[in-house]
Parts: C-alpha cells; structure tokens; sequence
C-alpha cells in the first residue's frame, strides 16, 4: 500500500481486516515520496545554492544527505540567510500570480498555504472558519493585533461536487470582500489561485511559510504536498493523519504544528454520536463564525454552509469541523507567536529542512525494489 503508515494500519483494521487476518504476510507499507531534484533542486535554486555551501553536493543523489544541515540550526548567518531566501521566493511568487490574474500579494505579509483537491475530508472549510473568525475580529476592533498574513488556496473540485464548488465560491467572496476593505486588507489577505498546476506549484512551494494539512485525522491515505512543503521550510500546521505522523516522527513535537483528534478519537465520536450543534452552541466564536455564513460575504449569503455545518439532514458537519475549531485556533495562536520569534521560526524551518530526505522517492523506489518487487540495484 504505498501511501503512508496510518492508512495502512487503518486499511489491515477496517477495510481489508478479513484479508489481512488470513494473510497477513501479503501486507506491507510504503510511504510515498517526492522527486527531490525537482521539489527543492530545481525548484528552489536559492535554498539549493546554500545547501551546496554548507553540505555540499551529495544530496542530490542521495536525500539523506539533507540531514548534515541540521549542524547549522543555530547558525545564526544561516538562519537569516534562510529568512532571506524566502522574502525573494515569496516576491518571485508574488510576482508570478499578479502576471497570472491579477491578484496583489504584499510579499511581507505571512504566507499561510492549502493547495490540494478540494473535498470535505481536507477541511477547507475549516481554514475558512478560522479565516472568518480573523475578519470578525478586524471588523470588531480594526487595530487589532493581527500579523499581516496572506492565506493562500489552490484546488479543484470534481465535476459533480456541488458543496465543493460552494466553498470555492465562498473563499472568493471573503477575498472579494477584503479587497473592497483596504483596512482589513493591510492585515488579512485572501487568494484562490486561478487554475492551480505543477508550473505555479513549482513557485509556490518554495515561498511558503506554513503549510495547511488539516484533513479529519484518519481520512487522508497519504499526501505528498505536505513533504514538498516541508522540503522548501515551510513548517506543517496540521492534524496527525497521513503523512505528518511521519513528519512530525521526522522533525519532533517542536518543529510542528499539531492540533485536533487523532484517527481513533474521530472514530470514537462519531461511533458514540457526534452533535455539531454541541460545539456551537458553547463557543461565541463559532456562533459569530455560523451568523457572518449567514450575512455573507460580497453581497452573497451562505446560508446553505451555515446549514451544513448545524442541521443538514443528521450528518452535520461529518468532517468534524466545529469539533476540532477550538483546538485548531489554540495552536493557530501558538504558531503566531512562533512567528514573531524569527530566529526560532527559521530555526524550526531549517529542521524541517534536514529531515525531509527520507520523504525522497529515491526511498520509497528502494523499498519497493527491495521489500516487494525483490529486484535489486544497478550498480
């Protein structure tokens, strides 16, 4: 199952529990892995050139490699060497979507990123609560103490997938609305990439900060977005599902950002019942959240969001949404004030950095070859 270890797990208890008790030998595991060269070589040719400087050439046959860096995490030369490299990946990507569509992105505003397929299970509509929460906050008081922060999707959604088309419309309004609002705007900025492809990716993942893996835990087989991110220092914000078990194995509890559930806590309550309404009905934030759906947003109402997350037809909010906001916004506020600390953000960034090597395809080619195919090298 080339995926991630979760899954696999979750597929050998659930899915295929009959199969794996009678031939357990026929299972196994590969995680999934990023061709490297292109994702951080290529990619990133700022970041590769000081990779060059300070472990020199080997990474690029051998991702492992990465790990020499590490020696570097309280260099402080290095560390603002990196902040640097990612101001200008961050202009050239500004750049590139202005060019694209139009859209102005302050380069010095934080660079919060969720590109992936648009589905319920990876939680958008999440991100956009916690994003409309920050909007009634600048509402409310428009000196509030906000980072300048610039929340960036990209995402398609199927054909038939009307809710998901919804909640694009949705995160184009909210931006329609901060552009009509110059004040918020300074502080709270919102972009839907337009056609979101390998091209743009290539140019996004080097310039971003933070990176969105916020999937109800036990939902997500794998993800290689999040290792991309990683490689290029952004540092994950996200639930401990899929791949980010192994990232956060990777980097440590200190060099990411985790909140929510875990798989089985998600299955226990929706098993036991799980009330949506509960959650509004005992956060002022939520209901704040659920009444500006209703007002909307550029002369939009989403009410049928609204209903979604509280009433729609006893499987509300089935994603769990309200049940992990709470905990979402708690580690949200922890990051933000990580990121004020720059040396210790680029410090973390750095880490991310030198454990990204066994995320490399290289890897996961090898076990396959090895553990499954029985084919050996070519020397």
């Amino acid at each position: 199952n080339g995926v991630s270890a979760l899954h696999s797990d979750i597929i050998k208890r659930s899915v295929f529990k009959d199969f794996y008790l009678d031939t357990p030998e026929k299972f196994t595991n590969v995680t999934n892995g990023i061709a490297h060269r292109r994702w951080l070589h290529q990619s990133n040719p700022r970041l590769a050139a000081l990779l060059d400087e300070c472990i020199g050439h080997d990474w690029y046959k051998d991702a492992s490699n990465l790990k020499k860096f590490a020696k570097f995490a309280d260099d402080e030369k290095v560390l603002e060497r990196l902040e640097q490299i990612k101001l200008e990946n961050k202009k050239d990507f500004a750049n590139a979507i202005y060019k694209k569509q139009g859209v102005i992105i302050d380069p010095n505003t934080r660079f919060d990123v969720h590109v992936k397929r648009l589905h319920e299970y990876k939680r958008q509509l999440l991100n956009v609560l916690k994003i409309v929460h920050l909007y009634n906050l600048l509402k409310e008081n428009p000196d509030y103490d906000l980072t300048p922060q610039t929340f960036i999707f990209g995402a398609k959604a199927a054909p038939g997938y009307y809710h998901a088309k919804e909640i694009i419309e949705l995160i184009n309004k909210i931006s329609e609305d901060i552009n009509n609002n110059p004040a918020i705007k300074k502080k709270l900025n919102v972009v839907f990439i337009e056609d979101y492809c390998v091209t743009l990716a290539e140019k996004l993942m080097p310039a971003s900060e933070i990176s969105e893996q916020i999937s109800l835990a036990g939902k997500e087989a794998s993800g290689t977005g999040n290792m991309k991110f990683m490689i290029n220092g952004a540092v994950t914000f996200g639930t401990m599902d899929g791949a980010n078990v192994e990232i956060c194995d990777a980097v440590g509890n200190d060099n990411i950002f985790i909140f929510g559930m875990t798989a089985s806590e998600a299955s226990e309550l929706w098993r036991k019942g799980y009330n949506s309404t509960y959650y509004y009905n005992n956060s002022k934030d939520l209901h704040n959240i659920i009444n500006r759906l209703r007002k909307g947003f550029a002369g939009k109402s989403f009410e049928n969001i609204a209903n979604y997350l509280l009433t729609d037809r006893g499987i509300a909010d089935q994603y769990m949404c309200l049940a992990d906001f709470d905990s979402y916004m708690k580690t949200y506020w922890k990051m933000d004030k990580v990121y004020r600390n720059k040396k210790e953000f680029n410090r973390m960034s750095l880490i991310n950095i030198s454990e990204a090597g066994r995320f490399a395809a290289d890897r996961s080619i090898k076990e396959y070859a090895e553990n499954i195919w029985n084919i050996s090298k070519v020397e």
